[in-house]
């Protein structure tokens, strides 16, 4: 059995924030949620793909209601826009690098043209959510190596628990310096007398060296590394079975920027860092009978509950997707440290 809320953030003695993880302290312990990789490293290559799929049914069929909040925008997402207008997730989440993306889009658009033949005849296209992080400092991004078949193969890899760090969309990105990767953590907390859960995963290739503040105030810093400007990304997936509209859910999308605020990033021109949120409380169906639809969602009044958790949950996720990834050196010359290491040895 897996130990309990075991974490390599924790594993280590920082603790983040007062909540409670849950008994994965992942993504995952929101129910219904599974997480795969894909992981291609070979040459010069460290890159891949990352995948969500919120629930086992039709997505297209069975929606969920989700947000998103652009901290900053520099980036190349793909599918943000329609979840904004409607304020529904109808595919899985696609995590890859920069020149991924499209290969990405394909394979959620035949995904969903698989399990739903009359897409574009009576019901509509689909609108595929892919985001990214540019991994071309250890990874070479121009070879534009990813296929649609490695996309496929993270989605069909889908787990409750999955390995964190270097892999998948998290195989070559960088974080304050450090070897950054792929990071999940979660909270939970009790909501008229029931248990409810938020999580989140990160793909987290941001930060300057020398700026990464620890929960127990140490500043770790790469040996022999100028700061450079910041010119990175991260990508903060939430999702939780609270009931929540998709405006509370684009607020609580925007406050996974305390959490990278707590690490001490300050969101810089050339980076771009995404919030997106979801909640699997309720299914929309994509036709209805009924011209209304009635649903429960959480009065506002609480909602701090939830903010707190994305804060706690983005940073921990972080610094996991940190502590998780080795040492690794990229094409060419390149090289990351382990945050591991630097722990191990301060």
């Amino acid at each position: 059995m897996r130990p309990t809320n075991v974490s390599p953030v924790r594993a280590h003695g920082l603790i983040c924030g007062a909540m409670q993880p849950g008994p994965r302290n992942l993504i995952t312990d929101v129910a219904g949620i599974t997480v795969g990789h894909k992981t291609v490293i070979d040459g010069d290559l460290r890159t891949g793909f990352t995948a969500i799929v919120p629930h086992p049914g039709n997505l297209f069929l069975d929606k969920l209601v989700a947000s998103s909040d652009v901290i900053n925008g520099f980036g190349k997402s793909a599918g943000l826009i329609q979840v904004e207008e409607l304020g529904t997730l109808e595919t899985p989440i696609l995590l890859t690098n920069t020149f991924g993306v499209a290969e990405g889009i394909h394979a959620l658009i035949r995904r969903e043209l698989r399990q739903n033949p009359q897409i574009d005849r009576a019901k509509g296209t689909v609108n595929p959510v892919v985001m990214e992080c540019n991994d071309g400092y250890l990874s070479d991004i121009n070879a534009i190596a990813l296929t649609e078949e490695d996309a496929n193969a993270a989605l069909m890899a889908g787990s409750e628990d999955f390995e964190q760090g270097s892999v998948g969309a998290g195989a070559g990105v960088s974080c304050f310096g450090f070897k950054g990767g792929i990071g999940s953590a979660s909270r939970q907390f009790e909501l008229e007398d029931r248990t409810f859960t938020l999580g989140a995963l990160v793909q987290a290739n941001f930060g300057r060296a020398g700026d990464l503040v620890l929960p127990d105030g140490r500043r770790p810093s790469p040996e022999g590394m100028a700061a450079p400007e910041e010119r990175g990304s991260v990508i903060i997936v939430l999702a939780t079975d609270v009931p929540l509209e998709s405006r509370q859910l684009k607020r609580i999308a925007r406050r996974a920027g305390a959490g990278l605020a707590r690490l001490g990033s300050f969101y810089g021109n050339g980076s771009g860092d995404i919030g997106f949120a979801f909640s699997t409380a309720h299914k929309i169906p994509h036709n209805s009978e009924r011209d209304l639809i009635a649903r429960d969602y959480m009065h506002e009044g609480n909602i701090d509950l939830l903010f707190q958790a994305v804060a706690e949950t983005t940073q921990e996720a972080v610094l996991n997707a940190m502590i998780a990834s080795p040492a690794m050196y990229g094409k060419g010359t390149s090289f990351r440290p382990s945050l591991k290491d630097w722990l191990d040895q301060n």
